[in-house]
């Protein structure tokens, strides 16, 4: 089974942290391939940043499919253009923001979202409600970090994002956290640790459903919305 991780943001250093993440849990056979949008924005951190690196990751969408993808997993929390790579996609395509609330409604009756910059919490806000979990998210917290200080040493990004953990423990009274940006996936384990809680990042899980969905022989619709684009 081939699963492509895609960055749909230009930072490669980014990309191999985020496929790091992923081959950790990935099961065996599976093999995961990391693929970076070259040319998009450095960071997604709000709409603009969405919309500009959609034809990036359109591009590494069709790659991927032509190289043999089962299944493609978008490693940005705000799912950008998530619908438009379903069209195109044959197998899975799977966001993790979409994967991560849905395994945290599985797991806990409640749970707070810790992302980075203040800017993309109503952007996760309205993610939460379309995806019908905003009845178990308490709240979407901001530990007021830009995307790229998670690739700084010395930036003590990591320590902000525990510290606003154990705030969502003590004044959401949630159940679990989900990390709300890619580039916190290699924190999930430490910072679960030193929180006491489950600490669930979306690269992990998109990786374990996408598993799932290709070995129960399951691809993408082509009737209706997902059906492939119109040519013109």
């Amino acid at each position: 089974m081939k699963l492509v991780v895609i960055n749909p943001n230009s930072t490669a250093s980014m990309t191999d942290k985020i496929v790091a993440s992923a081959r950790a849990v990935a099961g065996p056979g599976v093999e995961i391939e990391g693929r970076t949008a070259h040319g998009a924005p450095a960071s997604i951190e709000g709409h603009f940043d969405e919309v500009m690196c959609a034809a990036h990751l359109l591009r590494e969408v069709q790659e991927a499919e032509a190289q043999g993808a089962d299944a493609i997993v978008v490693a940005c929390f705000d799912d950008p253009a998530i619908g438009a790579c379903r069209e195109i996609a044959t197998g899975p395509v799977l966001g993790i923001c979409e994967a991560a609330v849905t395994a945290a409604g599985m797991i806990a009756t409640s749970f707070s979202i810790v992302t980075t910059l203040p800017r993309s919490v109503p952007v996760i806000e309205e993610l939460v409600r379309r995806y019908g979990r905003d009845h178990q998210c308490r709240r979407v917290r901001s530990a007021e970090i830009p995307v790229l200080a998670l690739e700084e040493p010395g930036s003590k990004a990591r320590d902000r994002v525990r510290a606003e953990i154990l705030r969502a423990i003590e004044e959401d009274r949630c159940e679990a956290v989900v990390l709300g940006c890619a580039g916190m996936a290699d924190l999930t384990e430490w910072l679960s640790a030193e929180c006491g809680i489950p600490v669930i990042d979306g690269v992990g899980v998109a990786v374990k459903l996408a598993e799932a969905l290709v070995g129960a022989g399951l691809k993408t619709s082509k009737i209706g919305a997902y059906a492939r684009p119109i040519q013109k």
